[in-house]
């Protein structure tokens, strides 16, 4: 356990307690620190959640031959006519800013050395951008931001990380029988000391990230388990378009490479996606190639993959200079070279893998929910800014935006809320249930739920395969909440039965869309609506 900076009297009690430590969590953590006593939980290690993994880079408009609104365009290209403008242009507006917080933080993005012999940032492109425009630290900028995060974190007094907490469930006084419906903190679960606690906070914020382990192949480490989601969500939050999952066109196809993903730069930098004969087969999908948005490259591959009866296709950069490649590619180099794959010499066989939710709790511009004083910020929620369909390294971007944003709004209204006294809140009550010995259950329920959400609710879907999925979500739900009301909680129950509420979430959504539009395909609708609405669920309507 990394706790650090606090005593025991205010062990259970902070003015904000932020759920996730990724980009997101970190940045909003230091943003309202100065005056504030924040906490902060990491489920796993701090270095395991999405941001330390990710390699593209970070959308910003920082080259003289580029704007914001060229931004903002390509943004709602991609996103298929289901972005929130108002959304895409507060994202882009506060883009160069945050990117330059991120700077003074500590993050080093590359430079390069212009023909006038000034120093300036390396920008490279991506599918569905129209410039170069993304800021990135070779192919590690996820590592580069979270560690430099970290570092700022640790050495500010009024900021507690507390590594290896889950959290169970958000307290608030409506689900307390008291008036109104504001967050006063959260049970946790302390995996160090495997023993519920509970925390009392002013301002609750999720920053968990997103929900693509609730498929079979996924490039998001273990912990993207949709947590945030079905947090808010049994909180009587409101989510929207959760029926738009991206996934990346381009995940390493071996057997020792779990999750590895291969950066959409490589594209961007000249690779180009191949069939095992070695021809090219992109640009008989799309005008823009190996650099169309991933959506259609996804479909193109799982298409080809089909028709043809294999396992994969192949990414080739192999006709670049095999100095280039190291430069720019170091980590996917040396890790494929371990692999036995020496991509400066062949090509490498790729997979599609369930990537990003561009769907979540829904949130206004200063990342507040529906219930008072509990945030969302990052790949949890659904600001509008995505769509139908994420334009590629605009995620990290959204992180930072929203985390000072709701930092400014939490800082606004903070000292109202420090005026008032908790009530009192009951401990969680274990005296009900007992320790498991069936712990197969867990794990077979586990594995049913990400299969068959791979083949029915994945990159192309019909009404039938919808309908399936939907049938043995909702036994599985019955047979979770069994389980979970009758013995002691743990780590994979409690991923377990926030993964069956947000697949429940995905697939009523995308039963609700008759359409096909960017993430979303759907063999029995595939056109798209004249017009559109983002897709939305309430609890309380449910």
């Amino acid at each position: 356990m990394a706790e650090n900076k606090t005593t025991t009297e205010d062990k259970n009690t902070c003015d904000v307690l932020i759920v996730g430590a990724g980009a997101a969590g970190l940045s909003l953590a230091l943003k309202i620190a100065a005056n504030t006593k924040v906490r902060v939980l990491s489920k796993g290690k701090l270095s395991e959640g999405s941001t330390y993994y990710a390699q593209g880079g970070v959308a910003a408009v920082f080259s003289d031959d580029d704007s914001t609104d060229s931004h903002v365009q390509d943004t709602l290209i991609a996103g298929a006519g289901l972005c929130d403008e108002d959304a895409v242009r507060f994202t882009v507006d506060n883009a160069k800013e945050s990117m330059q917080w991120l700077i003074d933080t500590g993050v080093e993005f590359d430079t390069e050395v212009n023909a006038q012999e000034e120093t300036q940032y390396h920008l490279t492109r991506e599918g569905g951008h129209s410039h170069r425009r993304i800021l990135h630290a070779a192919d590690a900028t996820g590592r580069e931001i979270e560690e430099s995060l970290l570092e700022a974190v640790k050495k500010h007094p009024n900021i507690t990380l507390m590594e290896g907490f889950n959290a169970i469930d958000i307290i608030t006084t409506r689900k307390l029988n008291l008036p109104g419906n504001r967050v006063l903190g959260a049970y946790v679960w302390n995996r160090n000391e495997e023993k519920v606690e509970t925390i009392k906070a002013h301002f609750v914020t999720l920053a968990t990230g997103g929900a693509s382990k609730v498929y079979q192949y996924t490039s998001n480490p273990d912990v993207s388990s949709g947590d945030g989601v079905a947090l808010a969500w049994r909180s009587g939050c409101r989510v929207a378009n959760m029926e738009f999952n991206q996934f990346h066109p381009t995940c390493l196809y071996h057997a020792d490479a779990k999750n590895f993903l291969l950066t959409e730069a490589l594209r961007g930098e000249g690779a180009l996606l191949l069939r095992p004969d070695g021809t090219r087969f992109m640009p008989d999908f799309d005008e823009r190639g190996e650099l169309a948005p991933r959506d259609i490259v996804a479909r193109a591959i799982d298409y080809e993959m089909k028709r043809l009866g294999v396992d994969c296709m192949y990414l080739d950069i192999s006709h670049q200079p095999k100095e280039f490649i190291i430069k720019h590619f170091p980590t996917i180099y040396q890790r494929c070279l371990a692999l036995g794959l020496d991509i400066a010499k062949e090509p490498m066989p790729i997979v599609p893998a369930a990537h990003y939710t561009c769907g979540g709790v829904m949130i206004d511009h200063h990342g507040q929910t529906d219930i008072d004083g509990l945030y969302a910020i990052g790949e949890v929620t659904y600001t509008g800014l995505h769509g139908a369909n994420r334009l590629a390294s605009n995620s990290l971007l959204e992180c930072i935006v929203y985390a000072h944003a709701s930092a400014k709004d939490i800082a606004h209204r903070i000292s109202s809320h420090k005026q008032r006294k908790f009530p009192n809140i009951p401990d969680w009550d274990e005296s009900k249930v007992e320790n498991s010995d069936e712990q197969v259950v867990i794990q077979h329920n586990w594995h049913e739920l990400r299969l068959f959400m791979w083949d029915y609710v994945g990159i192309v879907r019909t009404d039938k395969r919808l309908q399936r999925a939907l049938s043995r979500v909702e036994l599985l739900q019955h047979e979770i909440t069994e389980y979970y009301s009758n013995f002691k909680v743990s780590n994979n129950l409690l991923e377990l039965r926030n993964l069956v509420q947000v697949a429940e979430l995905i697939i009523k959504s995308a039963i609700s869309r008759k359409e096909s539009r960017g993430l979303h395909y759907n063999l029995d609708y595939p056109n798209q609506a004249e017009t559109t609405q983002p897709t939305i669920l309430d609890p309380n309507r449910s």
